[in-house]
């Protein structure tokens, strides 16, 4: 009996190394990245061939955005001075104007008077010297 007990033992230790055995390693997860890599699709080689383009085109899209952005800018900045020169002549056209009603005979009248002088009611007379004269 002993032999026999023993040996039922040795075949149920048996089993269970075979049931640890039968148990596989759990390996990563299914995802698209490792599917395309390992399944042959797209090999680990030729990606690393492919990393120097892949970087020149992530550099010229960053030249694309930051072109983009100083385009933008000098977009703003032409219209910001824009505004200011029509501002600037809509300024000159009102100072012209107010200095041309200023300057008219009238207005200067009115401004000098109150310094006291008179606009003369007779034409100048021509000074000349007699001596000169002969």
């Amino acid at each position: 009996m002993s032999n026999r007990l023993r040996t039922e033992i040795q075949e149920e230790e048996a089993e269970k190394e075979l049931l640890v055995k039968e148990n596989p390693v759990p390996e990563n997860p299914e995802n698209i990245i490792n599917s395309l890599l390992s399944k042959g699709i797209v090999s680990t080689d030729a990606v690393t061939r492919a990393l120097p383009f892949v970087f020149f085109l992530a550099f010229l899209g960053m030249v694309y955005i930051a072109n983009r952005q100083l385009a933008e800018n000098t977009i703003r900045d032409i219209d910001k001075v824009s505004k200011e020169v029509k501002e600037l002549g809509w300024d000159f056209k009102t100072t012209k104007a107010e200095m041309a009603y200023k300057s008219t005979l009238t207005e200067v009248a009115k401004r000098v008077d109150t310094l006291g002088i008179i606009q003369p009611v007779e034409p100048p007379q021509k000074l000349t010297d007699m001596e000169v004269v002969k």
